[in-house]
């Protein structure tokens, strides 16, 4: 049985490798797990294409729950979902959670083979503190 997939989206593609490498440190390889950040020339920014193509690498049957950084993150991760195949759609999730202790709370709860909505909810308690 697969876990939970994490993708970390940041405008920085130095925020999303360091937190990524953050994930691996604290899980190792048990999560399917994918970065992206910054925009298509180099800058600062997202793009949808790139968090697509990393909601395809963290890629789980059992789902994959997106971390963003920033608003902008969070409306091109927003826009990528909505151009996947409804059925893949139905089992993404963005997290209203820190980045970086989000994302490391998120496949921790994953390594233990969590539901999506239970690695969800632990990656969103964060916020509600």
């Amino acid at each position: 049985m697969s876990n939970v997939g994490i993708v970390i989206v940041s405008h920085s593609p130095l925020v999303a490798e360091g937190a990524a490498d953050m994930v691996r440190g604290m899980v190792g390889d048990e999560v399917p797990l994918a970065w992206c950040g910054g925009d298509p020339a180099g800058g600062l920014g997202t793009s949808v294409e790139a968090i697509l193509a990393a909601v395809e690498r963290a890629w789980s049957d059992r789902g994959v729950a997106i971390l963003v950084d920033l608003g902008g993150a969070e409306t091109n991760s927003e826009m990528a979902i909505e151009m996947l195949d409804p059925a893949r759609a139905s089992k993404v999730v963005i997290c209203n959670a820190p980045v970086v202790e989000g994302a490391v709370m998120a496949a921790t709860e994953a390594s233990g083979g969590a539901t999506l909505d239970a690695v969800r909810a632990t990656a969103e308690e964060l916020s509600a503190r």
